[in-house]
Parts: C-alpha cells; sequence; structure tokens
C-alpha cells in the first residue's frame, strides 16, 4: 500500500517513513502544503498521514477539507501538535478520519494506520488474488496454495505492483518508479534481480507459473500458457544472484532521485 506523508519535521519524516517502509508500506514524503495538495491529486494513494503545522505554503486545516473532498474514501491520519480536545475535534470536523498528537509512539502510529486501512471502504481491494495466490495489503502477508512466502519489504513491494497490474505489461522503467520511486537508469539491472528472487519464492514448486517476461518490454503477472514466461525465457533471470545479501556483486546501479519520496 501507498502513503503519502506530509510532515513539516524532516527529522521526524524520516524516522516514520523507515518505520512505515519497515512494515512494507511505500512512502512518499513531502514538507509544505502546495506540494501536498499536487501529489494527492496525481496519485493513487491508500492514506495520508497529515501534519496540521505545515510551515510552509497550505496550512494543514486548509489543506484537510480540500483532500477530504477530492477522494473522500482515503483514510486520512492528522498529526496534531496539541492536546487540547477542541483542537482534535476541529480536525475531525474538517476531514480527518482519527487525529494522533504528538509526541507519539511508532507503535501506536502503525496500529492506527492499520486500523484505518482495515476499516477503509475498499475492503476488496486490501486482498489481492491471481490464481491460487493471495497477498494481503494490511496484514503483508503472501500465500500460495495455501503456503505462506515471506517476503523483503521491496519483493512485497513489486509483487504487489504486479498484482495490482494482473495481465498489463510492465516495462522496468514503470517497475523501478512505482517500486523503488527512482527516474529508471538502463544501465541497472535492479527489476531483473529482483523478478529472480520472486519467482524463486512465488514461482518455484508451484503450477502454473505466474511471472512472465514480456520480451522488449518488461514482465507481466498472470495465468497463461505459451506465453514468454516459460522456462526458456526464464533462464536469463535464473542465472542472477539467488540471495539479496549478494547484491553488491551486481554491476553498479546509479540511479536518480525520484520525484516524490526523500530516500
Amino acid at each position: 500500500m501507498r502513503i503519502l506523508l506530509a510532515e513539516g519535521d524532516t527529522a521526524l519524516s524520516s524516522f516514520v517513513r523507515k518505520g512505515l517502509e519497515a512494515e512494507h508500506y511505500a512512502v512518499d514524503t513531502c514538507t509544505d502544503g502546495s506540494e501536498t495538495a499536487f501529489l494527492w491529486q496525481q496519485f493513487g494513494y491508500d492514506l495520508l498521514l497529515l501534519d496540521l503545522s505545515l510551515p510552509a505554503g497550505m496550512r494543514g486545516h486548509d489543506l484537510l477539507p480540500a483532500t477530504r473532498a477530492a477522494k473522500p474514501s482515503v483514510p486520512i491520519l492528522a498529526l496534531c501538535g496539541s492536546a487540547r480536545p477542541e483542537d482534535r475535534a476541529r480536525a475531525l470536523d474538517l476531514g480527518a478520519d482519527d487525529v494522533l498528537t504528538r509526541p507519539f509512539s511508532f507503535c501506536e502510529l502503525a496500529a492506527r494506520v492499520r486500523a484505518l486501512l482495515r476499516r477503509g471502504t475498499r475492503p476488496a481491494e486490501s486482498v489481492l488474488r491471481v490464481a491460487d495466490l493471495s497477498l494481503d495489503r494490511v496484514e503483508h502477508s503472501v500465500e500460495r496454495a495455501g503456503r505462506a512466502i515471506p517476503l523483503t519489504s521491496k519483493e512485497f513491494a513489486l509483487l504487489e505492483y504486479l498484482m495490482r497490474n494482473h495481465r498489463r505489461a510492465l516495462s522496468r522503467a514503470m517497475i523501478v518508479e512505482h517500486v523503488w520511486n527512482l527516474s529508471f537508469d538502463t544501465s541497472t539491472n535492479i527489476v531483473d534481480v529482483y523478478i529472480n528472487y520472486l519467482r524463486r519464492k512465488v514461482d518455484d514448486g508451484f503450477d502454473p507459473p505466474l511471472i512472465h517476461t514480456v520480451r522488449g518490454v518488461g514482465y507481466r503477472l498472470e495465468v497463461a500458457d505459451g506465453i514468454e514466461g516459460s522456462p526458456a525465457s526464464r533462464r536469463g533471470a535464473s542465472m542472477l544472484p539467488s540471495d539479496p545479501r549478494r547484491l553488491a556483486a551486481v554491476p553498479p546501479m546509479p540511479m536518480a532521485a525520484g520525484r516524490a519520496s526523500r530516500r
């Protein structure tokens, strides 16, 4: 799931982002109201974490009604610096689904995020299914044929992106931009490396294979026979390192920072 974190305190923003990414969320960050409004309109987020005291542009209390009107069904968790009940009540009246007062512990923040995502108005989208493969976007769990499949945060994000675009051919540039939030560099093979990791966990030992190579384009996840996901088309990927810790052995992968996230 993808979260937009609008937080004016850069140190707090970095702390919260790293914690959420460790919980397998994709997180974009911004520090002012104008950028928040732009990103919220342009991209499909599952939740907004909004600092009510943003230091520049539109203030948080001004943003709340606008963001709520733009996407009525997407949860908004407001971060409030005031402990006064009337300030929390105002945030709820302006469109927040929940309010968390500073200082807060990350475990409470993460629990509130999970609760908001669970009771969202789009429950069908919380679990993605293709054939006997299922991915729970709230609980961050993956199963195939009833067998639990442990994934790293990037493997989980990559599989989620493939499943959300079931049957669609995705280019390497599209995958890098969405999963890593970076601009694509043709000298990198990071997508192929992680596709290989996923195939070892999601396809090996199961039938039929779900992750297919689309020659000259990239990859696609679907149940299909005879397309370029056959064993022959997968030999190249099988030559890649099987352990993410060996990624350093892969040729250098220079990339430019992406548009939204401060990685």
